[in-house]
């Protein structure tokens, strides 16, 4: 069983930067691919970035790719997503999910989950 907890979400004007941690608990943490979603209200949770249990792997969504990036400390049981150039649009709550996959968009491979950090950006 992994428990997964983000932190790091707030306001930023556009075109600035934010970064969101993911701590998990549980020994095996490492043995799982691990991927952020985002949900913005009134729309379905998309995928936006998902990163391999060894870091060696990662896929990123068209409208992040540049500007986001995954990355992972399994010493550390986290995984972090760094978003630069951020634009009112990546406005959501973002989560980071654990699944049993080498790296996956789709949201059904993931079984568990964190319990959201707002990203707000400003125009």
């Amino acid at each position: 069983q992994v428990q997964l907890v983000e932190s790091g979400g707030g306001l930023v004007q556009a075109g600035g930067s934010l970064r969101l941690s993911c701590a998990a608990s549980g020994r095996t943490f490492g043995s799982y691919g691990m991927g952020w979603f985002r949900q913005a209200p009134g729309k379905e949770r998309e995928f936006v970035a998902t990163i391999s249990w060894s870091g060696s792997r990662t896929y990123y969504a068209d409208s992040v790719k540049g500007r986001f990036t995954v990355s992972r400390d399994n010493t550390k049981n986290a995984v972090y997503l760094l978003m630069n150039s951020l634009k009112p649009e990546d406005t959501a709550v973002y989560y980071c999910a654990a699944g049993a996959v080498m790296i996956s968009d789709y949201v059904k491979n993931y079984d568990h989950w964190g319990q959201g950090a707002q990203v707000t950006v400003s125009s």
